[in-house]
């Protein structure tokens, strides 16, 4: 018998293309898949088969896309403020991520994943880490999320030389790790190719793990560019090109692939971001925290080029919240183009549907729609901090601009709940807190 499910909330806002918000409609799911909308009215409760769940005071969304994170820096939370980019790096963030273990890893990915799922993020592109690449997808197996990882690509590195590794020994492992875990659990887990940026790939790098990724369909090329000044004029130095240009050079750039933040980019290289369909993962509170700068999301939007929302890594933002990331991709814009730009439901938009596109998993995720999975958010929007209506009109208002993970009451990825009633059903949030003191005590020993 197939498994069947029956949502009854107060209201649904679909994100379909018509951007539908129904009242008095059940969600109907089957094993996995939305199978139909059903007037609540019709509904036999007596004769229905299947488990039905009542939730008159929620409004049902679509799970949030995050399409740039950092699983392996959860354990970093607040060790490394207020520095720029390349200090932060060379500081901090390469000899942390350099003193993991398996087990220091497996708790970062354990509480990055449990804080992105109490707050309503089901699906991500993470940046995996040098080493141990494999613990993060095997808990991101376990967790029930949906995502691409990929191991983190680094065979040149001024700014911390020992944590590298050699060209042959980074496509080996890639390859390894991208054969084991690529489209399993039915597709739900994928491999995103993540070399880490210009300056620690040397050419031949980035250029050969674009060529193997054409080998797995689905997957993408990800990484980071044009975040940093000091960066940039790096990259000018070392090459004789902007960031998105040497990436054009060398043919990296296309529909399959997603830049973080590109913050700082010249005429030709929006123009070329437009050409070759490119994805942008805007990353507003960690390029403000760590004083990249500002992208110019609006003028992005408005020449249809493709952008979505990421939180980044918890050492440049300290949380891994899709509320404050909307909020702010709103307001930072706002000051300079105006009130206008940016309104909520644009932004609403770029942290689901858009993200689904910029994975080309907009079939599958980032709407509710007949025949999509069932990656579904529960939200309580009449609560003191959010508007005392609470109604259609202002429900993307509420979302965006009110609304932060305390929010969000229940949770279900591929038809499956992993949060319900504000409480996790896969990790115990105490052993976790207790394990990651431990594990980080032991990292820090380590460097």
């Amino acid at each position: 018998m197939n498994n069947k499910k029956l949502i009854i909330p107060k209201r649904i806002v679909t994100v379909d293309k018509d951007d539908l918000i129904l009242s008095n409609t059940a969600v109907e799911i089957i094993d996995n898949r939305i199978t139909s909308f059903i007037p609540v009215k019709n509904i036999e409760r007596q004769n229905y088969v299947g488990e039905i769940y009542d939730f008159p005071e929620l409004t049902l969304i679509p799970g949030f896309v995050q399409t740039h994170v950092h699983l392996c820096q959860t354990l970093f939370r607040g060790l490394a403020d207020d520095l720029q980019l390349l200090d932060w790096l060379q500081k901090k963030i390469f000899p942390f991520e350099n003193a993991h273990d398996k087990n220091s890893l497996r708790i970062s990915t354990k509480l990055g994943i449990n804080e992105l799922l109490l707050g309503g993020t089901t699906t991500l592109l993470d940046m995996g880490t040098l080493r141990h690449q494999e613990v993060v997808f095997e808990e991101m197996i376990s967790s029930g999320i949906r995502g691409f990882s990929g191991k983190c690509l680094i065979d040149e590195n001024e700014l911390f030389p020992s944590f590298k590794s050699s060209t042959e020994n980074e496509l080996k492992y890639m390859n390894e790790l991208a054969n084991e875990f690529h489209n399993v659990e039915e597709g739900r887990i994928r491999y995103g190719f993540a070399p880490r940026f210009v300056l620690s790939c040397s050419e031949e790098l980035l250029k050969e793990t674009k060529s193997v990724m054409n080998d797995f369909a689905g997957s993408v090329y990800h990484t980071h560019s044009s975040e940093n000044k000091n960066e940039i004029a790096q990259v000018r130095k070392k090459y004789d090109r902007e960031n998105i240009e040497y990436f054009e050079s060398i043919n990296v750039l296309d529909d399959y692939t997603v830049l973080a933040h590109c913050i700082h980019l010249n005429e030709h290289e929006k123009q070329i971001l437009k050409n070759k369909n490119v994805k942008v993962a805007h990353c507003p509170s960690a390029n403000l925290k760590l004083g990249s700068g500002i992208a110019n999301i609006p003028e992005y939007i408005e020449r249809g080029i493709s952008v979505s929302i990421g939180a980044d890594g918890p050492p440049c933002n300290n949380n891994l919240s899709v509320f404050t990331e909307m909020r702010l991709a709103a307001l930072i814009q706002k000051p300079v183009h105006g009130p206008e730009v940016m309104d909520a439901k644009t932004v609403f938009k770029l942290a689901n549907i858009e993200g689904a596109k910029a994975l080309h998993l907009e079939d599958e995720i980032g709407s509710i729609e007949i025949g999509k999975k069932a990656d579904l958010v529960l939200m309580d929007l009449n609560t003191q901090v959010n508007s005392v209506l609470d109604n259609d009109e202002q429900v993307f208002s509420n979302l965006v601009y009110s609304s932060n993970a305390n929010n969000v009451c229940s949770v279900m990825i591929d038809g499956k709940w992993v949060v319900m009633n504000d409480e996790s059903l896969i990790y115990e949030k105490n052993e976790l807190r207790e394990d990651g003191i431990t594990e980080l005590i032991k990292l820090l020993k380590r460097i």
